[in-house]
């Protein structure tokens, strides 16, 4: 199944990814994007909307709290953006079933995108 996935800003200043839902108008399963500094630069992290209340990603945001819609979503974020929803890594190598790192947000810790 191929999801239109969105970048989008919402009023309330959140950056968050999510799939568009035409027929309804919204953002399902919305993940925020979070940029946190480290040592050798910045770090952008996937986290559930509803984090840190919510481990796992669900729930809707109508498009009427959007402010902005980015033109493209950077195709790695889409990537992890699906493989944080679904829990399974897509690897040019084949699917990684193991459940084990970078695999999902089992722990709410949250994707690196970098």
């Amino acid at each position: 199944m191929e999801y239109d996935i969105r970048l989008v800003k919402l009023v309330s200043g959140d950056m968050v990814v999510g799939k568009f839902n035409a027929e309804a108008n919204k953002i399902e399963d919305p993940a925020t994007i979070q940029a946190l500094p480290t040592q050798t630069g910045t770090q952008m992290v996937l986290l559930p909307f509803g984090y840190p209340f919510d481990q796992e990603m669900h729930g809707e945001i109508s498009m009427d709290h959007v402010l902005f819609e980015y033109k493209s979503c950077p195709e790695e974020m889409k990537t992890k953006y699906i493989e944080a929803v679904t829990n399974i890594s897509m690897t040019s190598g084949g699917l990684d079933l193991s459940g084990g790192a970078g695999g999902g947000l089992g722990g709410g810790g949250g994707l690196n995108l970098v």
